[in-house]
């Protein structure tokens, strides 16, 4: 009878130790998302799985204590047993017994049962886990003392910043692992890792520069002015006087059509500076979500960039940090985009204005954007030196061929991506000119 007892009190031990592995593993590994919104939805099950969360030390305490006081009880009582079987050589054997039966039984089995269906074993063994360490949380506190005291020995600290940043990638891991396994579309998780990336853009890097901006001359007469507008593809236009970049207003087309209406349609009576609305000025610093909010704060869509000195860089509307999460938005006054031309021979004619993320983005490329903005910007740095035509450069597995020039700026690049050079040193390779 004493021997059937201490073979039942060590299954039961192994039972608890099997309890408390797969109580760890399925806690740590349960969706958090998912069950907030099971929470949301009135499930309890999913209430105490968050309770248990909120504390994880104590959690992981509670289990620690448990798994480390039933292990040992229950390989004291096998070494108890082996010992009135087979004398001191039982040991030995008991030692091997309870080892295979731990690690089989107790550990793996458990927790690999837990990670596989680590929501639905969160669920079940969350309340008894939640009794154990209301029991337990004396003993887990009296741990927690001493480990804390001798935690204020070291020179670490918690690192809120390595916190946030840690949040912020598991996600985007996460994003991207599920669309590697066709769990989310591409577009989709596009546009989640485009809300990721606005707290790291900056206006600078997605707003239109100002050799490309549409404005129009104070001085100019009102007929012109209106005419321009009317031939223009945006509803809002910077004005300036006496130079391009002194940004006096913004002229809105409605603005400005309620305010010919007025005049009888006569637009030598209009005043065009009354309907232009004061210009709003950002730092070219400014991250692109802090712009968004100011953006849905003011009620307001378009926005003058500026840098350090004062001086115009450019402008930023909203549709531009739109585009940045969904693609490109067009509609019917838009015109067609040329400025990526995909060659018939693979390579890829690219005006030097392009935006090295527009790029990626339109033939899901991986050039960096850290350093320059634009592939004339990206190819310059990378050269260290202003390239001429027929110059051919190759750097971060593409090839770079120098088509055009106008001055000091480069117009047009040819581009051809070289699957061999993927994954190897970046250092720019440059050939002689041609001709």
């Amino acid at each position: 009878m004493t021997i059937v007892l201490s073979l039942l009190a060590i299954i039961v031990l192994i039972f608890l130790s099997a309890f408390f592995n797969g109580a760890e593993t399925s806690l740590t590994a349960a969706s958090r998302a998912r069950m907030h919104a099971l929470e949301e939805d009135g499930n309890a099950g999913a209430s105490v799985v968050n309770a248990v969360l909120s504390r994880p030390e104590k959690m992981i305490g509670t289990v620690l204590l448990g798994n480390t006081l039933v292990d040992v009880l229950a390989s004291a009582m096998a070494a108890n047993l082996a010992v009135e079987l087979y004398g001191q050589v039982g040991v030995a054997y008991a030692t091997v017994a309870i080892t295979i039966l731990i690690v089989i039984f107790a550990a793996v089995l458990p927790k690999t049962y837990a990670l596989a269906y680590a929501d639905r074993v969160a669920l079940i063994l969350a309340p008894p886990m939640r009794g154990l360490i209301y029991i337990l949380t004396p003993f887990t506190r009296a741990i927690e003392f001493i480990v804390r005291n001798i935690l204020k020995l070291t020179p670490g600290k918690a690192d809120d910043a390595a916190n946030i940043l840690a949040a912020h990638e598991e996600i985007r891991g996460t994003i991207d692992l599920q669309a590697k396994e066709g769990t989310v579309a591409k577009g989709d998780a596009e546009m989640l890792g485009g809300i990721l990336d606005l707290g790291d853009l900056q206006v600078a890097d997605i707003m239109v520069h100002r050799t490309k901006m549409e404005t129009v001359n104070a001085d100019d007469p009102p007929a012109k002015i209106l005419d321009q507008l009317m031939k223009s593809q945006y509803t809002r236009v910077p004005i300036w006087q006496e130079e391009p970049e002194n940004i006096i207003g913004v002229l809105h087309t409605k603005d400005l059509l309620l305010a010919l209406s007025r005049t009888d349609w006569n637009p030598e009576s209009l005043d065009i500076m009354k309907s232009a609305s004061e210009p709003w000025f950002v730092p070219d610093t400014t991250s692109v979500k802090d712009q968004l909010n100011q953006f849905l704060k003011k009620k307001m869509q378009m926005a003058l960039v500026i840098d350090e000195y004062g001086e115009v860089q450019g402008l930023i509307t909203l549709e531009d940090i739109l585009e940045e999460i969904v693609g490109q938005i067009t509609d019917e006054h838009d015109q067609p985009d040329s400025h990526i031309r995909v060659q018939s021979d693979g390579t890829v004619n690219v005006d030097g204005t392009v935006a090295i993320r527009d790029l990626n983005r339109h033939l899901d490329w991986d050039l960096p954007d850290d350093e320059a903005t634009t592939i004339a910007g990206l190819v310059i740095h990378e050269a260290q030196t202003i390239p001429e035509p027929g110059q051919v450069f190759t750097f971060h597995g593409y090839r770079f061929e120098i088509l055009r020039k106008s001055r000091n700026k480069i117009t047009a690049i040819r581009i051809k991506p070289i699957t061999a050079a993927k994954g190897k040193d970046s250092t720019p390779t440059v050939s002689r000119v041609r001709g």
